[in-house]
């Protein structure tokens, strides 16, 4: 096979490449690493990009050399340390014991190897063979500490990705603190480009932002303990003209579920300095001689044909090389979840007249929420006390789940392992578990607490508590809340040199009991959650399959949410749920038809009172759940194209398109009715120009060019607001 890295000798440049891609940087006097370029395949390099040598005011030289035309301040780099002469925000800061935090990192050596390595500890993409990527390290030292910087660069054969990531080791005699490790950095010139972030809060996940980059730093990150409602670690860089189907897109994606940062730094020279890592808030790490640290994996992925291009290349990754759970590609299952239909307030038996109603409706899985545990009827107490509610529950729950299984339903059970609650014998056993500063009251959210999952004894005991649990065989699904951030930072088991690490510690401790619990149960679908999206992330995909999007289930909202997590995840992941009007959320009155068309685009389920509705809404849902059941498939993992984002505008269209461009499934809304509605059209996307496919719902068959160039006009009945259309087409036998 070709090779997909190389390295030019002579001009000292490292050129990985595969049919798409190419990315280069190069050795550069006093061991500089420099960037040259990340994006369409070239076939080699001639050195067209050497950075001209200039005198640049302000901008220091290298440690007794007096030229004055070479400066790291203004050479672009792959990495560079703190008190080196680069002014910039640098990619790593070392605190060493004489209190300063000075590095000179330069060029060591380097080996390519085929494959990618594990990275211990961390979620990250892999391979299924070695043949199918190659990763180039290049190592950095830093000759008075002794630390030694291994950077990580994997590209896949097939795939437009490039993977980084950064290994510190400490060679020297003497312990050091990171004090900020990012996995990459990037330093591009020349380019003026936009940047699209996905701020957001909780109930209004991932609403894309487009912003233009000016002179200063730009930070976007998480300083609450996990990766956020408030912002999704990923930005794209994109041209000012990029759009949904042109235009050059940079995606950078961080596989990590806690405190982020994404730097973007415009400099004097219109340079564009670009670093991605773990948030250094807080952060402190202490190396001792002998030891490594392993920082999170970046996802790099360019794109030529715009956002659709590059959201295509994630949602492949992710759920190629991301996941790893065994249904990763497999249909998930329709579900009811009893929140909203009772929230404390249930019985078994009022439980037992909702699965009846699922069975008669055609759902697949009952999913038990918050309240079967503990004593908890509100949520003051349990958390951290993971036995059954025996009032709710007096013969047990594995008789409840048989009675859900012996109505051919699967049975799903909500678990929020991170938390405790004072009320709890957990807390009255251990109270040491709860994670506070000494001396002080912890602070409350949603009447609940943290417990210390950096601590291993913590994390056994909750294992040991859910192995009950599920040791029974009778849990086919687990949904994993999360409803609270991290305050009250310490961890008691730690010396006061290295509190700066426990919020990366708190990650390291989730990844390990999610790594425990996917290895004893690979059966169970595990569904992460989090109030909702605030941890949807790369990181979560490697454990959970699916994850909940949003809390804010109403459909007209969830057109921006699902369409801003569009940008990265892939559609399998996010689910979906048609939930009463008017909504719980934000009082809107939507068609029961939108409702579950927009749902659709995910996941499907319910999250309502089956024994409340009428006759008509039941009719509805049976009649949604059939349609679904056979078009799942191809739109939990067709591929996926945004035809019209819904950001500033009346109307909203996606599609999915099978593998083979013979089939595809097709939605629009329109968001506001008008008395003199303009006309409107819609384009498809992805299918066979040379194939004609038929409209099943009209019979009407059309050219795949047709549909693409000239599409179709949107609908102007009915005449009200919220409205939805689903167009179902399939290429036509032409033999």
């Amino acid at each position: 096979m070709s090779k997909l890295i190389e390295f030019d000798e002579k001009q000292q440049v490292f050129h990985l490449h595969n049919q798409n891609i190419s990315y280069l940087f190069s050795v550069e006097k006093g061991g500089t690493l420099s960037h040259l370029y990340f994006g369409k395949r070239v076939r080699s390099y001639h050195g067209g990009l050497t950075y001209p040598k200039l005198d640049r005011g302000f901008s220091g030289n290298l440690p007794g050399d007096l030229d004055r035309t070479f400066s790291r301040d203004t050479l672009p780099k792959e990495y560079s340390g703190a008190g080196e002469m680069d002014f910039h925000s640098p990619a790593t800061i070392v605190r060493q014991a004489n209190g300063s935090n000075a590095v000179f990192l330069h060029y060591a050596g380097y080996e390519i190897a085929p494959g990618k390595p594990k990275l211990p500890g961390l979620p990250a993409a892999y391979v299924e063979n070695a043949d199918e990527a190659e990763t180039l390290t290049v190592k950095l030292i830093d000759d008075l500490t002794g630390l030694e910087y291994d950077l990580l660069y994997t590209i896949y054969r097939d795939r437009d990705v490039i993977a980084r990531s950064v290994k510190v080791a400490n060679k020297g005699k003497e312990s050091v603190h990171l004090e900020k490790v990012a996995s990459m950095q990037m330093d591009l010139v020349g380019q003026d480009l936009e940047a699209i972030t996905l701020p957001g809060a909780h109930v209004n996940e991932r609403h894309p932002q487009r912003s233009r980059l000016v002179q200063g730093r730009h930070v976007f990150e998480s300083r609450r303990g996990t990766s956020s409602h408030q912002m999704n670690p990923f930005v794209a860089l994109v041209d000012p003209k990029t759009d949904e189907f042109a235009g050059d897109a940079w995606g950078l994606a961080l596989v990590y579920s806690g405190n982020h940062e994404f730097e973007l730094e415009k400099d004097q020279l219109n340079q564009l300095h670009i670093t991605v890592g773990i948030n250094e808030y807080n952060f402190s790490w202490k190396l001792n001689p002998g030891d490594s640290f392993q920082t999170p994996e970046a996802l790099l992925v360019y794109s030529a044909s715009g956002l659709n291009g590059m959201s295509q290349t994630f949602h492949s990754l992710i759920l190629d090389r991301v996941m790893r759970s065994k249904f990763k590609k497999a249909p998930r299952p329709i579900l009811v979840n009893n929140w909203e239909a009772t929230y404390f307030d249930f019985t078994e038996d009022k439980l037992k007249e909702i699965v009846d109603e699922a069975k008669e409706l055609g759902i697949e899985m009952f999913v038990l929420d918050d309240g079967w545990f503990g004593h908890r009827d509100d949520d003051y107490s349990s958390l951290g006390d993971w036995q059954v509610f025996a009032k709710k529950f007096p013969q047990g729950l594995k008789h409840f789940a048989d009675y859900v299984h012996g109505q051919g339903l699967k049975f799903g059970l909500w678990f929020e392992p991170e938390m405790i609650s004072y009320d709890s014998d957990l807390y009255r056993t251990h109270p040491d578990y709860l994670m506070q500063v000494p001396g002080r009251k912890p602070s409350p959210a949603r009447n609940q607490y943290l417990l210390d999952l950096g601590r291993k004894e913590v994390r056994d005991n909750i294992f040991d508590q859910m192995t009950k649990i599920l040791d029974g065989g009778s849990i086919d699904y687990i949904k994993w809340d999360m409803n609270r951030h991290l305050s009250d930072i310490y961890e008691s088991d730690l010396p006061a040199d290295q509190q700066g690490e426990v919020y990366h510690r708190y990650v390291l401790g989730l990844y390990d009991l999610f790594e425990r619990l996917v290895d004893r149960y690979p059966d169970i679908l595990l569904e992460g959650c989090s109030g909702g999206g605030g941890r949807f992330d790369i990181g979560m995909a490697y454990y959970c399959p699916q994850i909940w999007a949003s809390d804010n289930s109403d459909a007209i909202a969830r057109l921006v949410i699902q369409y801003g997590t569009s940008l990265v995840y892939p559609q399998s992941m996010m689910t979906s749920h048609v939930s009463v009007s008017p909504n719980e959320q934000n009082g809107r009155i939507t068609p029961f038809d939108t409702r579950a068309a927009v749902a659709m685009c995910g996941d499907l389920g319910y999250e309502l009172d089956l024994t409340k509705m009428s006759d008509e809404d039941k009719a509805a849902v049976k009649k949604q759940v059939a349609d679904y059941k056979q078009i799942r498939e191809l739109t939990q993992y067709g591929k996926f194209y945004t035809l019209k984002a819904p950001l500033d505008s009346n109307e909203a269209a996606w599609m999915t398109v099978s593998d083979d461009r013979n089939e595809a499934i097709v939605t629009t809304v329109e968001i506001m009715s008008y008395a003199q509605p303009y006309l409107t059209k819609t384009k498809l996307a992805g299918l066979d120009p040379d194939k004609d496919y038929e409209d099943l719902a009209t019979g009407q068959v059309y050219g795949g060019d047709e549909l693409m160039n000239l599409g179709f006009y949107d609908p102007t009945q009915p005449r009200k607001d919220f409205t939805a259309k689903m167009y179902h087409f399939k290429a036509v036998d032409q033999h």
